[in-house]
């Protein structure tokens, strides 16, 4: 495929965005290379700026469930947007889609909207910690919950220690009440809940990573983590930024039949506009002000073109009934053709699927947290992520970043994706 156009407009944009990007991934720096341009996207499919095709499997990283420019949510952005594109005042439409999502999500009562996924996480920790009076959060290794301070950190010195700012501008003062524990593994959380006791107000955590490839959790471990929240007064938040409204109507809650008290929620709340949003019981939602001492603003929130198209995307994801069950099935086919291709060909890997999220790891032995999901084969994924561009298949240019099914996708897109799967395998 030819990239000029896109070599070209990446070049102008190094001159005045840091990077050439907006979002550090997009910059291809995991995979080499020079970044694609995107012009346009239509269902499953994404158009270049030098016209090529591509079946996409980052769906926008998540929220494009139905596929892009799905016309229910076109139509309600454009008759939205002539009516006016902000306000910063109440809109009926913000109630609606509060009763919507309160009545697909188990366990919630009230929902505060805001402008992004990380700014859910970020108030969604703030909250916690205004309701339970206690400082100290735990987040696990290798699980994004955006770019807010008190999620840039890395481990410590020792398994049971405050862990140290991964990235400069952030305190060791706010460093020191971030606690990080391993994903899966209950007994790193136990660990650092016997000696920090009395003082973690939150636990963290995407229910299904998808930030280090798509890392489902074991069986158990949610259900003790749940327990363990219970009997220390710890507020347990799911950060379904990602798998909200994809994995299940009503999300890993729902799949797995493990409820959180606080869920957060992304893009897929707005149509894939830039919104999220925050979740709980009236109990822990009524510390938020105006009515609790806990502050929580925006001035976009809520806006009207976001909360029109996320009322469009939710009302079609409640009226059908078996997207979900179509995900799924598209996904486990895709599993098993990328199996074949690999095996055939000779290639040491693993595949981890849930839902509709799937990832390739070129190592053969089981990936379940950060650290066996860092021993993939780097050198490897770069190649194999070249040479699907180079047929017109889209991954993420990252081996920790899960891929998402949309229901756009055909039988004959999988089939199309599993042929240069294979033809690719036999160059790796």
């Amino acid at each position: 495929m030819l990239y000029k156009r896109s070599s070209e407009l990446f070049a102008a944009a190094e001159k005045v965005i840091p990077g050439g990007v907006n979002s550090p991934v997009r910059a291809f720096k995991a995979v080499g290379g020079t970044p694609i341009f995107a012009k346009s996207a239509k269902g499953a499919y994404v158009f270049d700026e030098d016209e090529n095709r591509y079946i996409d499997y980052i769906n926008s990283w998540g929220p494009m469930v139905l596929g892009h420019a799905f016309p229910p949510v076109v139509e309600a952005v454009i008759e939205k947007a002539k009516l006016g594109t902000s306000f910063g005042m109440p809109t009926e439409m913000e109630t609606q889609i509060a009763d919507l999502a309160i009545k697909m999500v188990p366990g919630i009562d009230k929902i505060r909207f805001v402008n992004s996924g990380t700014e859910a996480c970020m108030s969604a920790i703030r909250l916690a910690r205004g309701f339970t009076k206690k400082d100290k959060i735990i987040k696990f290794a290798g699980c994004y919950h955006g770019h807010s301070d008190s999620f840039l950190i890395q481990a410590g010195s020792g398994a049971v220690t405050f862990g140290s700012p991964n990235s400069p501008g952030v305190t060791q003062g706010t460093a020191k009440d971030t606690l990080l524990a391993n994903y899966n593994d209950i007994e790193s959380v136990r660990a650092l809940v016997n000696v920090n006791f009395g003082e973690i107000a939150a636990i963290i955590i995407e229910p299904v990573a998808g930030n280090m490839g798509c890392i489902p959790p074991k069986e158990g471990f949610l259900e003790t983590l749940r327990q363990i929240c219970n009997e220390n007064n710890i507020v347990l938040i799911f950060d379904e930024v990602m798998t909200g409204f994809r994995m299940a109507r009503g999300g890993v809650q729902e799949l797995l039949n493990v409820k959180a008290d606080i869920v957060t929620f992304g893009k897929v709340i707005g149509g894939g506009l830039p919104v999220g949003a925050f979740a709980a019981r009236a109990e822990i939602m009524n510390y938020l002000a105006p009515l609790g001492p806990v502050y929580q603003a925006g001035t976009l929130s809520g806006n009207p073109l976001a909360m029109a198209a996320g009322l469009a995307m939710l009302t079609a994801l409640e009226q059908d009934k078996s997207v979900f069950q179509r995900l799924s099935e598209k996904t486990i086919y895709l599993e098993k053709g990328i199996e074949k291709a690999l095996s055939e060909n000779g290639i040491s890997f693993t595949i981890n699927r849930l839902g509709s999220m799937i990832s390739v790891h070129f190592d053969p032995n089981p990936v379940f947290d950060f650290q066996t999901a860092s021993k993939g084969d780097n050198e490897t994924f770069k190649k194999f992520f070249h040479g699907l561009l180079e047929e017109g298949v889209y991954i993420a240019p990252s081996a920790y970043e899960t891929w998402f099914i949309s229901d756009a996708l055909t039988y004959e897109d999988l089939d199309y994706t599993i042929s240069a799967i294979d033809k690719v395998a036999k160059t790796l």
